[in-house]
Formats: structure tokens, C-alpha cells, sequence
């Protein structure tokens, strides 16, 4: 996956959480659509950061960061998961 690849898709998710929070009435769609993304990172940080103590990590690399970034929370427990199994 290229940078120009992750800054499309990155790009075209963040619009699309924003068209959600104002679909959903936010107030605020741009700064719930920028949070939403942050939290996804994170988590990710912090699974990486605590995995010095329990021995869990995923490796940084460009589909990690997306998925973290488009999924948040779900997204990087779903990588967690997939990190479990295989």
C-alpha cells in the first residue's frame, strides 16, 4: 500500500464520518469525525505501549494504521483478535 493509497482512504473515511455525525445530529461533525479517528490511534498506541508489560503488540505498518484509524476502538480490537488467532 502506498502513502498517496493510505492518504485516499484516510481521507474518504474521515468525509464519511463526518456525513455520519451529521446525519446523526452532531453538533459538531468535523471535531466527532477527528476524534473518532484519534481514539482508533490510541488504542492502537497504547496496545503497543503496554506490550512491554503483557507481552501483546501489533506491529505499526501502513494496514495496521489504517485499520486503526477507519475502525478505532473496534478496529484495533479486531487486529488484537486476528493477532490472537493467527
Amino acid at each position: 500500500m502506498s502513502f498517496t493509497m493510505f492518504f485516499v482512504i484516510l481521507a474518504v473515511a474521515f468525509v464519511v464520518f463526518i456525513v455520519f455525525h451529521k446525519l446523526g445530529k452532531s453538533k459538531r461533525p468535523v471535531r466527532r469525525a477527528f476524534l473518532s479517528m484519534l481514539s482508533g490511534a490510541a488504542a492502537l498506541a497504547a496496545v503497543n505501549i503496554t506490550g512491554f508489560f503483557t507481552g501483546v503488540y501489533l506491529p505499526i505498518s501502513l494496514l495496521s494504521l489504517t485499520v486503526s484509524l477507519v475502525g478505532g476502538i473496534p478496529g484495533v480490537t479486531a487486529l488484537l483478535a486476528l493477532n490472537l488467532f493467527f
